[in-house]
């Protein structure tokens, strides 16, 4: 006999091992296949009107205020901006800052009438507080805007 015969012994757990690595590998595959093929969905949330500005929804920019998280939120349709207001301020906030409720109020009355950010004007009192309160309009209408015209 010049061929030695050879035993091999796998014990259970080594089989359960292998078993779960070669699960789990094949998990991974199906789920990178998965992402990959996954199709773009904001197109299916685009609007089919041709002349639509926003996609519309309610779009939340936070705020860090005195240590307290405040949302502004803008509600828009395919062509209009509909409401802009605070949400989530609480009592010690309204009381450390009075002049936000009033400047919000004075934007939002001109961006709703304009339908636009541009050629807002604002007091000097208000300058710190319009110009941050601005700036959250702003990042939330970006959120907002149709990035790509479908076709």
């Amino acid at each position: 006999m010049s061929g030695k015969t050879k035993i091999v012994i796998l014990k259970m757990k080594e089989l359960i091992c292998a078993g779960i690595f070669l699960a789990l590998g094949i998990l991974a595959i199906i789920l990178l296949v998965i992402t990959l093929k996954k199709k773009d969905d904001s197109s299916a949330l685009a609007p089919q009107d041709p002349s639509a500005i926003y996609v519309p929804g309610t779009y939340t920019t936070a705020m860090v205020l005195n240590g307290s998280n405040v949302e502004l939120a803008v509600t828009v349709d395919e062509t209009a901006i509909l409401s802009i207001e605070l949400q989530n301020m609480d009592e010690t906030v309204s009381v450390m800052y009075p002049l936000m409720e009033p400047a919000l109020e004075e934007l939002s009355s001109q961006i709703l009438e304009l339908q636009s950010i541009e050629g807002i004007e604002y007091s000097s009192d208000n300058l710190y507080t319009s110009t941050v309160l601005l700036n959250a309009i702003t990042s939330s209408l970006n959120q907002a805007k149709i990035t790509e015209k479908t076709e």
